[in-house]
């Protein structure tokens, strides 16, 4: 757990990285579409890309608690499952999530930007009561007293992501989704949003589309109500997610059915095995067709649909990131600032420069000394606004104090660099993230994924995502490792990434969810 404790020119460093977000972040225009023909109501989901500067600023820590390096987090739900200590993970990190669409809350209709997230249940938005988070003030807010249809409840909630919290109250109104109204919907006033994370985003709250075994308060889903409420022709909903990068539709979250022109042949179906995320068994996870063998005795998987990446096991995670020369990004980039300034930083150390001036003074840094080589590793990790450029300025300053210890040993050139190099190897990477290079995809691996008696392939090209334009883009492995103890592990999350590749159908009637290729 990392804490804030900076100072003042930090900080100061810390929220101008979210203004160049918020300034250069690309949000595509939304559409909502209903046929009353088809009895399907069609959500256009708007696409926002990737990149290295939402990244880091997504990297930023919280003062409630952990920071969000990681991709998948835990969050606390107290007694939801009748253990009060249970920890049920978070299948996703906001930041990443790619895929937003709108909502309205109230008569007459307040609008909203959210995520539509399969990973969890309740409905939150801002409060209008949200005076205190600086967050709530760069998001739409929810005003009871403008609502004719409010209804009190004031019930207490809170949601403790490992990427901050949420807490406020419950509150009851009619929610338009599309063309639909569901009416007497239980949200949560979001009164106080303790993380970095949301002021940063482009959503204002999140809609969640699991069960109801993992919502906070126990209240009802909204498509619970949607289903109850007689909504809907079938108890369905399903994802069509455009992966074109290129293309300026985001997607298509529908609900009551399916559309045929989002997919192609016919769905492979596996039942539901634990109902709260839509979770099933997936029989095996195979490398170029070769099985890993670690789904012998079957494994858990999860349909997500708030994360961007693919989460799975250390143990195969690292296998599959091996077999397609994944290497940690933050390592590669230290390796990279080696090379091209390695020597002329042991040159100024054996000249006596100043070490807090050397890496200013060949322009990695802006200014002498202002980030502290004492931050070490930690802040290579914690890295702010300029992205690449920022993460080399943290390298060069660790890579200073590095060549001074060694050169105080009379150790030679050689040894020294080699030394430095090691030490880049074993820098954890944000988010636990691998790089690959961008110009090797046509000799990576298949990546499959035996579901349902059926293989599911993705190509490197569907598993890899572009982060940044020009010379400062790189190319991420979208495996990621995610360890859960048993019983609830070992579990894969089968993310964007996935369901991008294979349009996802969430079969609440039949307790099942299907795949089908993507069209």
């Amino acid at each position: 757990m990392v804490i804030w404790d900076f100072a003042a020119v930090n900080m100061g460093t810390k929220f101008r990285a979210i203004w160049v977000t918020l300034f250069l972040s690309l949000l595509l225009s939304p559409m909502v579409f209903s046929s009353p023909k088809d009895g399907l109501v069609r959500i256009g989901l708007k696409k926002k890309k990737l990149d290295q500067i939402n990244r880091i600023s997504g990297q930023i820590d919280s003062n409630e608690g952990e920071g969000i390096r990681a991709p998948i987090k835990k969050y606390h739900l107290p007694g939801n499952l009748g253990d009060s200590d249970t920890d049920i993970v978070s299948l996703k990190n906001y930041m990443d999530a790619q895929y937003f669409g709108e909502i309205g809350i109230g008569s007459p209709s307040q609008t909203f930007t959210v995520i539509f997230d399969t990973g969890s249940s309740n409905l939150w938005v801002p409060s209008a009561k949200c005076y205190f988070s600086v967050a709530c003030y760069f998001h739409s807010k929810y005003k009871s007293s403008q609502s004719t249809t409010y209804n009190k409840n004031g019930t207490s909630a809170a949601i403790q992501y490992g990427t901050g919290a949420i807490s406020g109250f419950f509150s009851q109104d009619s929610v338009k989704v599309g063309d639909l109204v569901v009416k007497n919907q239980d949200f949560i006033e979001a009164t106080k949003e303790a993380s970095i994370t949301f002021l940063a985003a482009k959503f204002d709250g999140i809609l969640g589309l699991g069960f109801q075994e993992i919502s906070v308060g126990k209240a009802v889903p909204v498509w619970y109500n949607m289903v109850n409420q007689g909504l809907v022709n079938e108890p369905v909903f399903s994802f069509w997610l455009n992966r074109d990068t290129e293309g300026d539709e985001g997607g298509e979250l529908v609900f009551g059915g399916v559309v045929s022109d989002h997919f192609k042949g016919e769905h492979t179906y596996v039942p539901v095995t634990q109902k709260g995320y839509w979770q099933f068994e997936m029989a095996d996870v195979l490398i170029d067709g070769e099985t890993t063998g670690y789904c012998s005795d079957g494994c858990k998987a999860i349909a997500d649909s708030g994360t961007s990446l693919l989460a799975g096991p250390t143990t195969v995670i690292t296998q599959i990131n091996h077999a397609i020369g994944a290497t940690g990004v933050i390592s590669q980039e230290c390796k990279t600032m080696v090379e091209q300034y390695g020597k002329t930083i042991l040159e100024m150390l054996i000249a006596q420069t100043q070490p807090r001036q050397i890496c200013s003074q060949i322009g990695l840094c802006t200014f002498d000394g202002t980030r502290g080589v004492s931050m070490g590793i930690e802040s290579v990790v914690d890295t702010s606004s300029d992205g690449l450029h920022d993460t080399m300025c943290t390298a060069c300053e660790m890579a200073v104090v590095w060549m001074q210890n060694k050169l105080s040993k009379n150790q030679t050139e050689d040894q020294i660099l080699n030394y430095v190099n090691q030490l880049c190897d074993r820098l954890p990477s944000p988010n636990g993230e691998s790089a690959v290079e961008c110009g090797s995809l046509s000799s990576m691996p298949n990546v499959s994924f035996s579901i349902g008696g059926k293989v599911f392939d993705l190509a490197p090209e569907q598993y890899v995502l572009k982060v940044g334009e020009g010379v400062a883009a790189q190319c991420i492995s979208g495996f990621t490792a995610l360890d859960v103890s048993p019983p609830r592990g070992p579990l894969w999350i089968l993310g964007d990434i996935f369901m991008g590749r294979y349009h996802t159908v969430f079969d609440y009637g039949n307790s099942q969810v299907g795949f089908a290729e993507a069209a």
